[in-house]
């Protein structure tokens, strides 16, 4: 084992020696009490089971056979999800063939980043995961499940259903994804229509022709941002079936693979031999896991707070040191847009997933001995589905990169490092992702630009303003001030600054997730200004120093001229109206900071307190 990966998981399992044994210790009495249908009354069972057929209805009765609950994120609005409409009657087609029984347990409301980018409704996006997880736990609460299937891909959706499966954590859980959707317009070029269109270049009508071919049909986005990273991240941490990531929708072998997890979850309950509960398969090497696996693929940077969520509702303490130490020993292995030119499906035809496995086991990076959904050891990841005529079977994946333009070996790198770094000085704490930023530009010590909205640098922009060296600084835009907005539109007009040979970075305590690109970029900062962090401050003209190489993020003024300093007021009261924001007060006031999981969930829980 690395002694770095091992160091880390070891720290991680003291630090969490307590919460984990309380979580553990709920989850066991969740267990003896037979939390199924054998505690509920006859009155209880019989709206449990009335909509059933005769069949089905039988089987519920006699309490002997799995009863498999379906959680779904389907909507038909998301690409991504849309696919997800034909699964129940799959899951239901092949629980019955096992002689059991699945319920649709219930659905989690499912938006999409890339609707709302830029919209007010952006400010809900973060918090929808916790709402998500609420509601995975209200379709749960009915007892009436000896296992779960959930259904979802995108952004914060995959995160907000583990964490509130991981209140049923007694129970076996499996993660069913849909798929990417096939190659469209390249990424590369959608990226240039984009600052062309930010430069006046080109008109709309051509931006969203330009988005219309790379967005072009159902299944998740191909660029790897947070929906791709989610479904890498269940496969690391054991909660696919092997190489489901990333076949796409619609096809036999994606059904295949549906019908196959709903078949596995019948296998895994306590009523048989081969008990798996989903307690057991999310520990602190899972994790760890989780966390590599992102590292070494250059993902999304939204996990440097979801997974602290993820590991907080399974008792494990995680916190941005672990990550910056992990990615200081983990190879970078892939380059995937916004890393790299290809897309998901090129991963997935160079290698993919079996691929990366077998080269992050072979470099010591991953813990091997750990449970999953599919049995003891992640070495079976190494394999990939596949049809031989109607059957579904699993064959040894492939030992060399079908393209090391895009799947590296670790003995010829991308880079000796994950490139995600933590950040830190003066202005607090957050993280950078360089792994798409070139070293030149890494290091930019310039005068800040301060900004309250982000709409308001395109038109300091196109005015000419900005055609200078800046570290533009976007506060006020934290989880508690107004939930954390995605700051993708400022995005081109960097860009733009940068290719004019500018030296220009941001900084902000917003997000820019797993879509950030070649603009250094310290993001996530913590105390965030709301809430009085040094963001507040700053001010126009301050010298700030972005060191990406090192991790310094320093406001460059004297301390006692800061000290002096009255700290900024930011009137933040559009963003708590309208879009359906004004329900969302409570979760703004209990919302930890961006370091702690960026959550409104176990405050009440002193042995899962954030």
């Amino acid at each position: 084992m690395n002694p770095t990966v091992a160091a880390v998981t070891e720290r991680i399992i003291e630090r969490s020696r307590q919460t984990r044994a309380d979580y553990l210790a709920l989850m066991e009495q969740a267990r003896r009490n037979k939390p199924h249908r054998t505690e509920l009354s006859c009155g209880n069972l019989a709206h449990g089971f009335a909509a059933c057929g005769g069949e089905d209805k039988n089987r519920l009765k006699l309490m002997q056979r799995a009863n498999v609950g379906i959680v779904s994120a389907y909507n038909d609005m998301l690409s991504a999800h849309q696919p997800l409409e034909r699964f129940p009657a799959l899951i239901k087609e092949a629980a019955s063939g096992m002689g059991c029984t699945a319920q649709f347990a219930g659905g989690v409301p499912a938006m999409c980043d890339g609707v709302t980018q830029g919209q007010p409704g952006m400010e809900l996006s973060l918090f929808s995961r916790d709402t998500i997880a609420m509601a995975t736990a209200v379709g749960l609460s009915h007892n009436m499940f000896d296992a779960v299937l959930c259904l979802g891909v995108c952004d914060k959706i995959v995160p907000g259903l583990l964490i509130g499966a991981l209140s049923f954590g007694h129970l076996p859980v499996i993660f069913v994804p849909a798929g990417p959707m096939t190659t469209g317009l390249s990424n590369s070029e959608k990226s240039r229509i984009r600052q062309l269109y930010a430069e006046g270049k080109v008109d709309r009508d051509a931006l969203l022709q330009c988005e219309s071919d790379s967005y072009h049909g159902p299944g998740t986005c191909t660029f790897y941002g947070t929906a791709n990273s989610n479904q890498l991240l269940m496969e690391a941490m054991g909660v696919h079936l092997p190489g489901t990531s990333f076949v796409n929708p619609n096809t036999p072998l994606r059904d295949a693979l549906t019908k196959a997890a709903a078949e596995q979850a019948c296998r895994i309950t306590e009523l048989g031999s081969d008990y798996r509960p989903l307690c057991q398969v999310i520990d602190e090497k899972a994790i760890v896991n989780g966390i590599v696996a992102l590292l070494a693929t250059g993902g999304s940077t939204n996990h440097t707070m979801h997974i602290i969520a993820i590991a907080r509702a399974a008792g494990v303490i995680v916190n941005w040191d672990d990550f910056a130490d992990l990615s200081d020993a983990v190879p970078l292995l892939t380059r995937i847009y916004p890393n790299g030119s290809a897309d998901v499906n090129h991963f997935h035809a160079a290698g993919g997933m079996a691929l990366l496995f077998h080269e992050l086991l072979s470099a010591g990076v991953l813990h091997e001995d750990v449970l999953t959904v599919a049995g003891r050891g992640l070495a079976q990841y190494t394999c990939e589905p596949f049809l031989d005529g109607d059957k579904l079977i699993w064959r040894e994946g492939p030992k060399q990169s079908l393209d090391p333009e895009v799947v590296a070996s670790v003995g010829e790198p991308f880079a000796a490092n994950g490139g995600l770094k933590l950040m830190k000085g003066n202005l607090g704490r957050g993280v950078i992702k360089i792994s798409a930023v070139k070293p030149e530009h890494r290091v930019v010590e310039a005068p800040a630009v301060v900004l309250h909205d982000q709409n308001d640098l395109e038109p300091l922009f196109k005015s000419g303003k900005l055609e200078r060296d800046c570290i533009v600084v976007v506060r006020f835009q934290g989880p508690s001030a107004i939930g954390m907005p995605e700051l993708h539109k400022l995005t081109p007009y960097l860009g733009t600054l940068q290719d004019r040979g500018f030296k220009v970075a941001l900084v902000t305590d917003g997000r820019m997730s797993g879509a950030s690109g070649k603009v250094p970029a310290a993001i996530h900062v913590t105390p965030e200004a709301y809430n009085g962090g040094m963001l507040a401050r700053v001010r126009d003209g301050d010298l700030v120093r972005l060191d990406a190489n090192t991790g310094e993020l320093v406001l460059l003024v004297d301390e006692s001229e800061l000290a002096k300093r009255e700290p900024a007021i930011a009137d933040v009261s559009h963003s708590h109206h309208g879009m359906g924001r004004e329900l969302f007060a409570g979760m703004r006031r209990l919302v930890t900071g961006a370091e702690q999981g960026a959550c409104s969930l176990f405050v009440d829980n002193p042995g899962q307190s954030i």
